[in-house]
């Protein structure tokens, strides 16, 4: 039996926690070493501050982010909260207000440069859970007027790893969230990414958007398409569920960008196409293969391969590429009937080329 991955915290929960270490400084001059702070699903959790300092009329806390069994670019990341006593302007991160607290974003921390997200334009970006944690976790300690300010160390470098950009955020990350807790390997994390995309998409106006399996996918269909940067989603292993987002926000077109063992399990119908969702099974490869024309010696190839990409370097060496199209066509198909809408399909190689697009 595999190990059992553990969970860990969101960037909101964290800033939360840091945010009330600094006010319980603030307020009773004795930095703390733990704080403890509800989250949504009415349970509350412990975190150990890495460092707090008194500066009145000021405190600053921080909290080492742990995600846990998460492959998460924010894991290990310094996040930061500065408490101040009273309401102040701070013309580079407008406040976004609660009751008798302030929130501004601080460095490492984005804006929000274009509509489609789940807060406005100009705003920081830390999104609506997440602040809701952050207003609740200060006001257990006071109701003076404060202003709290939250900051990532390195946050604009680690947003160069992440789509921030695209979605049109700033200048650093996004403090995330909706439970308090990262899952390991969420699948909601990669939902809420493709949503997202779709919606600044939708937002700009566009009717096409084009979905990929990876960046080297959507590399190339950027070699093909001449569609701005919003018009991009990465969909992961998530095919079925970014067509069925697709068809419910009005996508009239949908270009879907993958490489070969990807489109092979759309042509099987396989919904989910990770590897521990839905092994493609070379019997099951070569059978598809077999009924689409596949003849001697290929066939026999085809079954003693041990990969998909294995597969596609007989079918090229046999000169049998005529399958090739056949398979784009079968996940053509199905991904039409999933999305009820035009689906352009373009197989790519790992050098980002596009080997065919139907």
């Amino acid at each position: 039996m595999g190990k059992r991955l553990r969970s860990g915290f969101t960037t909101g929960a964290c800033s939360a926690a840091a945010a009330k270490a600094a006010a319980l400084a603030l307020v009773t001059g004795t930095p703390p070493e733990t704080i403890e702070i509800g989250f949504p699903d009415g349970s509350r959790k412990s975190f150990i501050v890495h460092s707090c300092t008194i500066n009145e009329p000021s405190a600053t806390a921080s909290i080492i982010k742990d995600a846990g069994d998460d492959p998460d670019v924010t894991n290990k990341a310094e996040i930061c909260a500065t408490v101040e006593l009273g309401h102040h302007e701070n013309p580079e991160s407008p406040a976004v207000n609660f009751l008798n607290i302030q929130l501004f974003r601080g460095k490492g921390v984005g804006i929000v440069t274009k509509p489609g997200l789940a807060i406005g334009v100009g705003e920081p970006a830390i999104n609506p859970v997440p602040r809701q944690m952050i207003f609740e976790a200060v006001g257990e300690v006071t109701d003076q007027e404060l202003s709290v300010t939250i900051s990532v160390v390195d946050g604009e470098l680690l947003a160069e790893k992440t789509l921030n950009k695209r979605l049109g955020i700033l200048g650093g990350l996004s403090i995330l969230g909706t439970t308090g807790i990262v899952r390991p390997i969420s699948a909601d994390a990669w939902t809420a990414t493709i949503s997202a995309s779709m919606d600044v998409a939708k937002e700009a106006g566009l009717r096409e958007i084009v979905i990929s399996t990876g960046r080297t996918s959507e590399k190339g269909a950027q070699h093909l398409l001449q569609l701005p940067e919003e018009a991009y989603a990465e969909m992961g292993d998530y095919l079925f569920f970014a067509l069925n987002a697709a068809r419910e926000k009005g996508f009239t077109t949908i270009h879907y960008a993958g490489m070969w063992a990807k489109v092979m399990k759309a042509a099987l119908q396989i919904p989910q196409t990770h590897v521990k969702n839905g092994a493609l099974e070379v019997a099951q490869g070569a059978e598809l293969l077999e009924s689409l024309g596949a003849v001697p010696p290929l066939i026999d190839l085809l079954r003693k391969s041990n990969t998909a990409r294995e597969m596609l370097t007989h079918i090229e060496a046999t000169g049998q590429t005529d399958l090739i199209t056949k398979v784009c066509l079968k996940a053509k198909d199905y991904a039409q009937s999933v999305a009820g809408t035009r689906v352009y399909i373009y197989l790519i190689d790992h050098q980002t080329k596009v080997i065919t697009h139907v």
